[in-house]
């Protein structure tokens, strides 16, 4: 693939409206409206507690990413009740349009003690054309499970051939940290399927092969049907050292399927994708991605350095 950057396209910290968050503008996933492109992300507020909540915000783009016609914020989902899956934030946030609705895969982060988070999969939907949404209920619809113990989430759903699609990640183990005494975890990419978009069959685990070993974290895997095949894009990191190290923090990977289940990984395909220049906003990292199909044309959207704070670029290939 002959990727063209277009360099980074939306920056929260320079944008008047999101002037009362903390920066952060994580995991830019697309819904596409009639005459342009709704682009939901997660930003972050300070509740107080010296910790942060992820919310969900949105820009709207034109037809061609060129200008912003649209914010917004807050609003578009509340945050979980006290003791719910999703309390203490919504990371990534998943929109697609399945049988005319517009839909929403949430991935609710809880705080836990003995380690830092718990995550599981939410839906809602919209009526207004994806300007707000309703949960379904206040209970995940995709959590942990005997085989999947924790950290499920990150949940990506297409609807193709009458029948729902999901690759998520699902958490392998925790892992001491002995440097910072604290414990990181590990996650791997899996694949399920329903009928109705709300009761999932799990399918098949580890569906993306491991490139820096058995404990490589695989993250955010988004799926485009192109020319006769299945794509994906994701990304993965180091377990350890990932925040302050830019040689183990988070690249981008690509793998291709025929049947949505079985994946042959060739990261070399987003070479073209690599930074040419030290000082680049996303020389440091390239993480979340979001890559889709339209008009003929293929798009990605992911974030650069730390994790997305300063906002999110894109890159096309004809």
């Amino acid at each position: 693939m002959n990727w063209q950057r277009k360099g980074k396209i939306f920056d929260p910290t320079s944008d008047s409206f999101f002037v009362d968050l903390v920066g952060y503008a994580q995991s830019p996933q697309v819904l596409h409206l009639s005459d342009g492109h709704r682009v939901y992300f997660s930003t972050r507020v300070d509740d107080g507690s010296r910790k942060f909540k992820s919310v969900v915000g949105f820009v709207d783009f034109d037809l061609d990413f060129s200008s912003i016609q649209g914010r917004g914020c807050h609003d578009v989902i509340p945050l979980g009740e006290l003791g719910g899956f999703d309390e203490h934030g919504i990371f990534p946030f998943s929109p697609t349009v399945a049988k005319d609705q517009v839909l929403a895969y949430t991935c609710g982060w809880s705080r836990r003690v003995s380690v830092s988070v718990e995550t599981s999969t939410g839906l809602a939907m919209s009526n207004d054309g994806g300007r707000t949404f309703k949960k379904l209920g206040l209970g995940p619809i995709f959590s942990s499970a005997l085989n999947e113990p924790f950290l499920v989430g990150d949940s990506f759903v297409r609807f193709y051939e009458d029948i729902f699609h999901m690759w998520y990640i699902y958490g392998t183990k925790w892992i001491d940290n002995q440097q910072t005494g604290s414990p990181e975890r590990v996650y791997k990419i899996g694949y399920a399927r329903s009928s109705n978009g709300v009761e999932w069959q799990r399918v098949r685990q580890g569906i993306i092969s491991d490139k820096i070993g058995d404990e490589e974290c695989q993250a955010l895997p988004s799926v485009a049907y192109w020319k006769g095949q299945y794509h994906m894009v994701f990304c993965y990191r180091h377990p350890f050292d990932f925040r302050t190290n830019p040689e183990k923090g988070y690249r981008l990977g690509y793998a291709v399927s025929s049947n949505l289940r079985d994946w042959q990984r060739d990261d070399s395909a987003l070479d073209s994708m690599l930074p040419t220049r030290k000082d680049d906003w996303d020389a440091d990292m390239m993480c979340y991605p979001h890559f889709f199909a339209h008009a003929n044309k293929l798009y990605l959207l992911y974030n650069g350095n730390q994790f997305g704070k300063f906002g999110f670029g894109l890159a096309t290939a004809e």
